[in-house]
């Protein structure tokens, strides 16, 4: 189930430290938190910056970045429009009673 997550990072509140050097550019850990439901500001979590394994085992956590938004999911199902009643068929108004043991003036 795919879901396209905005995110919107305070980058004054980034731990320059934790920084580090890749083969194509500086790169900074971080990790993303979703909610099941929005917050009150539409919010499906947030954003911290990752600390390591030993860190968080001695309760360091790391520094809150910003927010994330769900903009769309698209494993959810979406409500489909019902969909127009179909008219039942309105009977003939006019109707024809054929007798076939009439005797009749027909040639057959």
């Amino acid at each position: 189930m795919a879901k396209l997550i905005s995110l919107k990072i305070d980058v004054t509140k980034i731990d320059k430290a934790r920084l580090y050097k890749g083969a194509k550019g500086t790169y900074l850990d971080a990790t993303v938190y979703l909610n099941d439901e929005a917050d009150e500001y539409g919010n499906y979590g947030m954003i911290t910056q990752s600390v390591t394994k030993d860190e968080r085992e001695s309760g360091v956590r790391g520094a809150i970045l910003g927010n994330a938004k769900v903009l769309r999911d698209f494993g959810a199902t979406e409500q489909k429009k019902p969909e127009k009643p179909t008219e039942t068929p309105k009977p003939f108004k006019d109707t024809v009673t054929i007798n076939l043991n009439d005797d009749d003036d027909l040639p057959f």
